[in-house]
């Protein structure tokens, strides 16, 4: 990606033409670095999402509607008593740096008209934004940076801002075509494009390659092999036309997902695209990714206990299988007790080893059996038949044991799996709750239960025209299963792995085979085994799957069932 210096002025024309003179309705902050602010333009409404994310930094018009926190935090709060109701007058960039500076005439407490800055910082790990009165005194900033933390900049409020220090180098939009022929004769890096991004300002790696691939032909072309005149001349080119008439370009993979975009035509991985606007590249590029992002961060506490409680289940699992081993030799164990009952006469008290016979085997072998001390020959050979009725017993505990942590094996790592594909805040709601009621989790002293509306399955429609509903979760999946879907409905689940229960709304009717081919598609990647192929899906009608009793949330059985093989697929085609 490659939200530099250019491609910032470019959104910021973008935002100017739409927002200045726009008063500030809403202010929202749905995470730690992302601020929303809902402006009324002249034309309509928008939201200005500002994200001060070291991962992530950007601005742009925003069509999503991110959930917020059900208290906002400090910094939204301040920034609603000083900017709601502010109407914004001006949009600056210092020259090639990745800074923004929104001013908004706004009345102070007494109703005065007074003046205050929004500025963002969007220099990776020192990303943050600042709220600024007129004269530049810091009211309060996203990341507060103390004296024990920066020796050259601090933001704290009451102090004065400061700019980041100024790198020396030189501005491509105000280079002509002898100082690029000039660049090229310095001494220094061999690559053209480490000496493009070496000698100029407010481009990314990424532009540098596609400079470097237009004006020599490869994005590792090499310095020594170029003619200065012709190369310094494309460069001109390139960058006049890009740098004057930026449009937005992004480049994806197979299967839709951006890998990067520019303010030029990225030739370096292929063909590009262009997006309507460079808010709608963001939102494109970004927003999908920040709210899974979000979704994982939020769901971390969870993760870890299920991670946690998976290992403690694993662990005490083959504990449980090692003993079992260890009970399948009882009947050796019987027959040294014949051993030592058939030799009872030869056994003195205090001896510690009968050497007999073994009339078990053919050969009529001697072995030495141990024996205790300090028990007389008849307990010695009690202590064999009390080993052998215990080694019994345990095995058939031990099977039932072992059934139930497997069980208990499978119910935490489908936990775990919906965990993953949880895509909003009531979804991990809802698996929290689902882990409260099953003892997992516990509930916090002095939090009261969170209300929860319950999520409705995914919704999808074949190319035949039949309804395909996807469960979120536990909770969904029983209630699809058993609720909602009737006994004469097709189910489909992903063979022998975690995943969600999906339904084919057919009533007993025939399912042409591309429906269950697509329904199948879904089954398998709303499962564990979305990242792979070939994956094996069940297909039985919903009257064969039964849910025994006693049964964690989502646990079935059934029997009765025909597997077809595909690749994982979210949608229907």
């Amino acid at each position: 990606m490659a939200f530099d210096a250019f491609f910032l002025s470019a959104v910021l024309s973008e935002i100017r033409e739409k927002a200045l003179g726009a008063r500030v309705e809403k202010i929202h902050q749905p995470g730690r670095d992302t601020l929303i602010l809902l402006l009324k333009c002249t034309s309509g409404r928008e939201k200005l999402l500002i994200a001060a994310n070291p991962a992530s930094p950007r601005i742009h018009f925003t069509g999503e509607s991110p959930e917020n926190p059900a208290e906002p935090p400090m910094f939204c709060m301040l920034l609603r008593k000083h900017l709601s109701g502010a109407r914004l007058t001006e949009i600056r960039q210092p020259s090639m740096e990745r800074i923004a500076e929104f001013s908004f005439d706004a009345v102070d407490e007494m109703g005065f008209p007074v003046r205050k800055r929004l500025l963002v910082e969007l220099m990776g790990r020192t990303c943050n934004v600042y709220l600024l009165d007129d004269s530049g005194r810091i009211i309060d900033c996203l990341r507060r940076i103390g004296l024990d933390d920066s020796a050259r900049r601090q933001a704290l409020p009451g102090l004065y801002y400061q700019e980041p220090e100024k790198l020396e180098k030189s501005d491509p939009s105000r280079m002509e075509e002898p100082d690029f022929r000039a660049l090229l004769r310095e001494p220094g890096p061999d690559l053209l494009a480490d000496r493009l991004m070496g000698r100029l300002g407010g481009l990314s790696p990424l532009v540098c390659r596609e400079a470097a691939l237009f004006s020599a032909g490869s994005v590792d072309a090499r310095l020594d092999g170029l003619d200065p005149a012709s190369t310094g001349e494309k460069l001109y080119l390139f960058f006049r036309e890009h740098l004057t008439h930026g449009a937005p370009y992004y480049y994806a993979l197979p299967d839709g997902t951006p890998k990067a975009y520019a303010f030029c035509p990225i030739a370096q991985y292929g063909s590009c695209r262009t997006a309507p606007s460079f808010s709608a590249l963001l939102d494109l590029c970004c927003g999908v990714r920040d709210r899974k992002d979000a979704i994982r961060q939020k769901g971390q506490v969870l993760r870890k206990t299920l991670q946690n409680l998976l290992q403690r289940t694993r662990k005490k699992l083959a504990i449980q299988e090692k003993e079992l081993a260890g009970t399948l030799d009882r009947e050796r164990t019987r027959q040294l007790g014949d051993i030592v009952t058939a030799n009872l006469h030869r056994i003195t008290r205090g001896q510690k080893v009968l050497r007999a016979e073994d009339f078990y085997d053919e050969a009529m072998t001697e072995i030495d059996i141990p024996l205790s001390p300090l028990l007389s020959p008849q307990q010695n050979a009690a202590r064999f038949y009390k080993d052998y009725a215990r080694m019994k017993n345990a095995e058939k505990e031990l099977t039932r044991q072992i059934e139930l942590g497997q069980t208990e094996l499978r119910y935490l790592q489908s936990v775990l799996e919906e965990l993953d594909r949880a895509d909003s805040d009531q979804a991990l709601e809802e698996i929290r709750q689902e882990l409260q009621a099953g003892g997992y989790v516990r509930q916090e002293a002095g939090k009261k239960k969170m209300r929860v509306k319950p999520t409705a399955p995914l919704k999808y429609q074949s190319t035949d025209g039949f309804s395909i509903y996807v469960g979120r979760n536990n909770r969904q999946n029983d209630e699809l299963t058993f609720k909602t879907a009737r006994k004469d409905d097709l189910w489909l689940h992903a063979q022998k792995i975690p995943g969600s229960h999906v339904i084919i709304a057919c009533a007993g009717a025939p399912v042409p085979d591309d429906t269950i081919t697509q329904a199948a598609q879904l089954a398998a990647y709303h499962s564990q085994g979305r990242q792979g192929q070939n994956v094996p899906v069940d297909v039985t009608p919903v009257k064969q799957v039964k849910k025994p009793s006693g049964a964690k949330p989502g646990m079935v059985v059934y029997y009765t069932y025909r597997t077809v093989i595909v690749n994982p697929k979210d949608k229907t085609e």
